[in-house]
């Protein structure tokens, strides 16, 4: 009879991937800790499960104690392979329900912040058409910045991601989605919510609060006025230290309209200080067939190529 580590070297069970995905999650998370909440099962189960992997393969995944959690070299890439056998599993799920014309699987997103309140809700409705042609797909959305789903979808973590367009990568395609209006806002009780015309000039000499995440050279123009004296890695912290009353920076319209219209933001000559943030849907080129994907991907082309104009400034 095979050891247990021959079961696992040899041809992996359907135990031995459940132990594999819940190594992948404790490495995504960064510990047990908090990979408890994300696989739904206590610190104990997960120990358990990593020291049964350990013995399955003959080999040390991690380190874990008062030290902190770090993977080993061998652990980093039992992480990778468990990624490449995952990719290839999902896909043969997914060649083989195609088979059967049913949609049964997973579809994983990567989405940038704070894009949920976007007027033309293209990923929203997509997803909707495809869980009624799928109602057993499961979906999988992380909130991710654009580098971290440019790799996600590059390495096979991710299917698909929404991101900004500041580059493109030879390895990605493109799907336009959205273009972005963003406004230099204030707070009711800042200096400069009454005020007329607010030229460059009055805005240096305000504290402003600025991304700091990437931007492309034209949106950098638009910051360059500002007297930066805060940061913040998303839109929200930028929210927050506007709200404060004590700064002014850029936010998207479709963002801040719900302070706008509860008059606790105003937007200072918007004529004049906006911008717009183009995104894309991506995915990578010659990735192996996936029905599930492909379903998403044409619902997002039909909404797109169907859906009204919208003024992005409106």
């Amino acid at each position: 009879m095979p050891s247990r580590s021959e079961t696992l070297m040899g041809q992996p069970s359907d135990a031995d991937l459940r132990l594999l995905r819940i190594y992948r999650k404790v490495v995504e998370c960064g510990g047990f800790s908090a990979a408890e909440v994300e696989l739904n099962i206590s610190r104990a189960a997960i120990s358990m499960a990593m020291n049964d992997l350990e013995t399955r393969l003959g080999l040390r995944l991690c380190q874990r104690g008062r030290g902190g959690f770090s993977v080993t070299d061998e652990g980093a890439e039992v992480y990778a392979a468990t990624l490449q056998l995952q990719s290839a599993v999902e896909g043969f799920r997914t060649r083989v329900n195609g088979l059967h014309a049913r949609l049964k699987g997973e579809l994983s997103i990567g989405i940038t912040d704070n894009l949920v309140t976007m007027p033309e809700m293209y990923i929203t409705d997509a997803l909707s058409a495809l869980k009624a042609r799928g109602p057993e797909v499961r979906i999988n959305i992380r909130m991710m910045p654009p580098s971290d789903i440019e790799l996600g979808v590059l390495d096979g973590r991710l299917h698909t991601g929404v991101i900004p367009a500041l580059k493109t990568l030879p390895g990605l395609a493109y799907l336009p989605l959205y273009e972005e209006a963003s406004r230099l806002y204030c707070a009711v009780d800042h200096p400069l919510f009454d005020a007329e015309d607010v030229n460059e000039e009055r805005l240096a000499a305000h504290d402003a609060v600025v991304p700091a995440y990437a931007q492309t050279p034209e949106i950098k123009a638009c910051h360059a006025p500002l007297k930066a004296a805060a940061s913040a890695t998303d839109r929200e912290g930028i929210a927050f230290l506007i709200l404060s009353g004590r700064y002014i920076g850029y936010l998207p319209t479709h963002y801040a309209e719900r302070w706008v219209r509860d008059g606790r933001m105003r937007a200072l000559n918007p004529e004049r200080w906006h911008y717009l943030t183009h995104y894309s849907a991506i995915t990578r080129k010659g990735a192996p067939p996936n029905l599930i994907l492909e379903s998403y991907l044409e619902a997002l082309e039909y909404l797109i190529q169907t859906a009204p104009s919208i003024k992005p400034c409106d």
